[in-house]
C-alpha cells in the first residue's frame, strides 16, 4: 500500500520496544512536540531520554514503528494510552493510525487518554477510531498548563 506521501506501509515494521530505545523514543517525542508550537519546552533532551528510559519503558507496553530507525511509538500503561508520537516527516502516512489500532487491539476492554485541546489532528484521529470526549479542562492540572481533553474508547467497534 502506498500512502499519500508515497511511503510504502510495507516498509514500516512494528514491534515491541527494547529496553535500550529510550533515546530514540525521546528524539521522536522531541521532534513531534517541537511542531506543537503552542506547547512550552519544559525539559532538556537529556531529561526526555531519562524519562523514556527510566519511567516509560520499564512500566508501559511500548510499540515502535521502524523504518531505518524508530519513526513513531505508542505507550500504554494500565488502560491509558500515555504516549503516541510520530516523527513529523513521517506523519500523514498511517503510522499513527496503525499504532493506535494496535494499542486498541491489545486493550479490548478500552483505553483512555489525554490530548491537548489544540491538537485537533490527534483528536480527529482518536474520534475516527471511536474515542469520545469525557472531560475538558483548562490545563491547570497538566505540566504544560494548556487546555486538554480526556478521551475514552470503551472497547466497542467504532460506528
Amino acid at each position: 500500500m502506498i500512502t499519500a506521501r508515497g511511503v510504502r506501509m510495507a516498509a514500516v515494521s512494528f514491534r515491541s520496544a527494547r529496553s535500550d530505545e529510550g533515546a530514540a523514543m525521546a528524539r521522536v517525542f522531541g521532534a513531534a512536540r517541537a511542531e506543537m508550537r503552542y506547547l512550552p519546552v519544559l525539559h532538556t533532551p537529556a531529561e526526555d531520554v531519562a524519562f523514556f528510559s527510566q519511567q516509560v519503558l520499564p512500566t508501559s507496553r511500548v510499540t515502535v514503528a521502524v523504518v531505518d530507525g524508530i519513526v513513531g511509538f505508542s505507550a500504554v500503561d494500565d488502560g491509558w494510552l500515555a504516549h503516541l508520537y510520530v516523527a513529523p516527516e513521517w506523519q500523514g502516512n498511517g503510522i499513527g493510525s496503525e499504532l493506535l489500532g494496535r494499542a486498541m487491539a491489545e486493550n479490548p476492554a478500552g483505553l483512555s487518554l489525554w490530548a491537548f485541546a489544540e491538537n485537533r489532528r490527534a483528536i480527529a484521529l482518536y474520534g475516527r477510531a471511536g474515542f469520545e470526549q469525557v472531560l475538558r479542562t483548562d490545563g491547570s492540572r497538566n505540566e504544560e498548563r494548556r487546555p486538554d481533553v480526556q478521551l475514552r474508547w470503551d472497547g466497542r467497534e467504532p460506528a
